[in-house]
């Protein structure tokens, strides 16, 4: 079991915060000089092979079951962990727990790939509903001003990828991922184009076919319940594709299948937007986000995802980082999932409750002091000339 000298080999470590614990036992230790933050109770013995092995893991199980409590914000413990990673994983415990960014995605066959996105994203309508703004956008969105609320940011958000998409009436697009269907939708109010959808979430789809046909847009819009792949086999080709979100479903050695499947699906000369979470590195997310929340997912580098379209024929335009606005938009999918917190608790369990706490807090942190990034990359298929010369359009009304 852990023993609280174990406790002290890290936590001596921090160099700065003050940190206090509460032990099971009622031993009362602080580590570090100043007033704590914050103090975490361990209400019973962890496992010490299993915390050294893969603590990110571990401990996250620990707060789920609450083995593990926290007095005060838990997003200053999530910032204490990651501002001080490097630290506690120069421990020799440590050399074990960052093995686990390293480990190499297997190809995903579509079966296994639609129960990974179904496991997330076919929690509920209702479930999400809660915390998501009025389009039902999950995706990071953009923000004019941090006065924004949530909807107007999410709606900036797809208006400001469909103006880089240079949309015109008549033309074809493709959402590889589209979620609860907005950014088709819009597209098609906005420029009158053919838009269709594509997802693998029951839900998710359900909810876009009824908002097709409330707003009377099935002359323009429609959503298939189909894996990228399935679609690419055939010969359908688009004048613009967007994605958003979805790349990081993939998985590593899935990536260069992606990118062929959107220059098959690009006309010569056509446009696409890929809206992807980024890391300077290539490795998985941790084990517990892989087990809890995303299973099978992977996030790329920039450079991974750069270094393959040449390979695809297709061309870099434009690239541009999103991070804070995704962490912005975080914090609201946190402040909005607290309102109600208790509902979900009741209506799921505590443990489920306490997992989306932790996962929608830390990825709000992690975008603000680790390298997690968020990047729009525009390309075409071959040559394009007749692009505007600058940016301009993207900034007028």
């Amino acid at each position: 079991m852990v023993q609280m000298v174990f406790f002290d080999k890290i936590l001596n470590r921090l160099p700065e915060d003050a940190v206090a614990i509460n032990y099971w036992d009622g031993t009362y230790k602080q580590y570090g000089e100043g007033q704590p933050k914050f103090t975490l109770k361990i209400n019973k013995p962890l496992s010490t092979y299993k915390v050294a092995k893969d603590p990110v893991l571990e401990l996250g199980e620990a707060y789920m079951d609450g083995v593990i409590d926290v007095e005060g914000d838990l997003t200053d413990v999530i910032k204490c962990v990651f501002e001080n990673q490097n630290r506690l994983l120069s421990m020799p415990s440590g050399k074990l727990a960052k093995q686990v960014f390293f480990r190499v995605n297997k190809r995903s066959s579509w079966s296994s790939r639609k129960k990974d996105v179904q496991y997330h994203y076919d929690l509920g309508n209702d479930f999400f509903a809660l915390w998501l703004d009025e389009t039902m956008s999950y995706s990071c969105a953009y923000f004019n001003s941090p006065e924004n609320t949530l909807e107007e940011a999410q709606l900036q958000k797809i208006d400001h990828i469909l103006k880089k998409l240079q949309l015109r009436p008549g033309q074809t697009l493709l959402d590889i991922g589209s979620g609860w269907g907005w950014l088709i939708i819009r597209a098609a109010q906005q420029y009158q184009v053919k838009a269709l959808g594509i997802t693998l979430s029951e839900e998710q789809y359900q909810k876009t076919k009824e908002r097709i046909s409330e707003l009377g847009l099935k002359e323009l819009v429609d959503v298939q319940l189909v894996d990228y792949r399935e679609l690419a086999a055939g010969n359908r080709t688009f004048d613009r594709v967007a994605s958003v979100g979805m790349l990081e479903h993939v998985g590593k050695a899935n990536l260069g299948q992606y990118m062929e499947a959107v220059r098959k699906f690009l006309k010569p000369g056509g446009l696409a937007l890929i809206h992807s979470i980024t890391h300077l590195t290539e490795g998985e997310p941790n084990n517990w986000i892989k087990k809890h929340i995303f299973p099978g997912g992977y996030v790329p580098s920039l450079r991974e995802m750069v270094w393959l379209l040449p390979e695809h024929g297709l061309h870099l335009l434009d690239i541009e980082s999103l991070r804070m606005h995704y962490a912005m938009t975080l914090d609201r999918w946190a402040e909005g999932f607290e309102k109600n917190y208790d509902r979900v608790r009741q209506e799921r369990g505590e443990r489920f409750a306490r997992m989306w706490r932790l996962y929608l807090r830390s990825c709000a942190e992690s975008f603000r002091t680790t390298g997690l990034d968020i990047h729009q990359i525009l390309v075409s298929k071959g040559l394009n000339n007749s692009l505007p010369l600058t940016r301009q359009h993207l900034y007028h009304a």
